[in-house]
């Protein structure tokens, strides 16, 4: 490998790296923004305990394990990450709050 190759692989990840670096932040402040406005998950039915999001990110009936709490929920953690790639690739700017995360989008 010459010296160029290993040059472009280092920008390369440090421009992926940095890539992440700006997805995580974006996904950790829309779940803080939604821990401020609500108390479980809004994609949680109280009555049937069914996930949304599972209905339709994974196209499965699914119940909600977690009780309806999002802190650390993988399938809502994965609908943000979902999000920021929509936004990104359509270079829309990025919603600063939960309330203006809207899904039209989110068909499947």
């Amino acid at each position: 490998m010459s010296k160029v190759d290993d040059f472009d692989s280092i920008i390369s990840e440090d421009s992926e790296q940095k890539e992440m670096d700006a997805k995580n932040r974006w996904v950790n402040k829309m779940l803080k923004s939604a821990k401020r406005k609500h108390r479980l998950c809004p994609y949680y039915d109280k009555k049937t305990q069914a996930c949304f999001l599972m209905l339709t990110l994974k196209g499965t009936d699914g119940k909600c394990d977690r009780d309806g709490r999002f802190d650390n929920c993988p399938i809502f953690i994965e609908y943000l990450e979902k999000a920021y790639q929509h936004y990104v690739e359509k270079k829309k700017p990025l919603p600063s709050d939960f309330q203006d995360l809207v899904n039209p989008w989110l068909v499947i």
